[in-house]
C-alpha cells in the first residue's frame, strides 16, 4: 500500500458546492445593484478562500466598502443556504470507506471558514474523516498553499508527511502538495479542466472516484 494518510480538499474535490456558491455570490452582488456572474466564472474564482472569491467577483474598481457589504452579504447568505443543493460527487463515499477500511487515515482541509466546513461535512459527510479543517488563519495556520493545515491534520491524527498523498481539485491543491513534498492526484470533476491540473503541475490526474481509490491503494492495475 502506497500510503498511509489522505488529506482531501473539500469544493469540487468531494462536494458538488458550485450551485450554492453561485446562488450566494449573485445574490450578494445583486443586493447591492451589482451585475451577476455566470457559474463558470464565479467557480473560477474558487480556491483561496471566501474573501478573495468575493474580491474577484465584485466589479474592478469597486470600493472596499461596498466589498465589505457585499462581503457581509455573502456570508449571511451562504450561513443559511449552504446546504441547499451540496451533495458529495458520486461515489465519493464509498471511495472515502473503502479508503478507511484498508487503514489509511483520511482528512480534510479547506480555504473555505472553518465554521462552514465542519457544518457541511457534520451534514453531508458524518464520521467518514479522521480530521476536519477550515480556514482559521487566526488562530496562526496559515491558509493553503501554505503546508500548515496539512501539517495540524497530521499533528491531529498523529500522523507525519511520510506516506502521505494530497488529493485535490485546483491549482491551489497542486501547490499545497508541493509544500508538503508529498505526492498530489488531482481529479477532473471539479471546478478545473484537465488542462489547467496539468497546466498547473498536476502530475497525477483521475477523472473518477473509483479511478481515484484504485491510485491510493496501489491498485492501478
Amino acid at each position: 500500500m502506497p500510503y498511509t494518510t489522505v488529506v482531501f480538499d473539500l469544493d469540487g474535490t468531494l462536494l458538488n458546492t458550485a450551485i450554492d456558491l453561485t446562488l450566494a455570490v449573485n445574490h450578494a452582488l445583486e443586493a447591492f445593484g451589482l451585475p451577476r456572474r455566470a457559474e463558470e466564472k464565479i467557480i473560477s474564482f474558487t480556491g483561496n478562500g471566501i474573501v478573495r472569491l468575493v474580491e474577484r467577483s465584485v466589479p474592478e474598481g469597486t470600493s472596499r466598502e461596498l466589498w465589505q457589504k457585499v462581503f457581509d452579504e455573502f456570508k449571511s447568505w451562504y450561513g443559511e443556504h449552504a446546504l441547499d443543493h451540496t451533495l458529495p460527487y458520486e461515489g465519493i463515499p464509498q471511495m472515502i470507506a473503502a479508503l478507511r477500511e484498508a487503514g489509511i487515515k483520511c482528512a480534510v482541509v479547506s480555504n473555505k471558514a472553518d465554521y462552514a466546513v465542519q457544518e457541511i461535512i457534520a451534514s453531508r459527510m458524518a464520521g467518514c474523516f479522521d480530521a476536519v479543517l477550515g480556514e482559521c488563519e487566526e488562530r496562526g495556520i496559515a491558509k493553503k498553499p501554505a503546508a500548515d493545515m496539512v501539517d495540524a491534520v497530521l499533528a491531529q491524527m498523529g500522523r507525519v508527511r511520510e506516506g502521505l498523498a494530497y488529493v485535490g481539485d485546483s491549482e491551489v491543491d497542486v501547490a499545497t502538495a508541493a509544500s508538503c513534498g508529498c505526492p498530489c492526484v488531482a481529479c477532473t470533476w471539479g471546478f478545473r479542466t484537465r488542462e489547467e491540473l496539468a497546466a498547473a503541475g498536476a502530475q497525477t490526474i483521475v477523472d473518477t472516484p473509483a479511478e481515484l481509490q484504485r491510485v491510493l491503494l496501489g491498485n492501478e492495475g
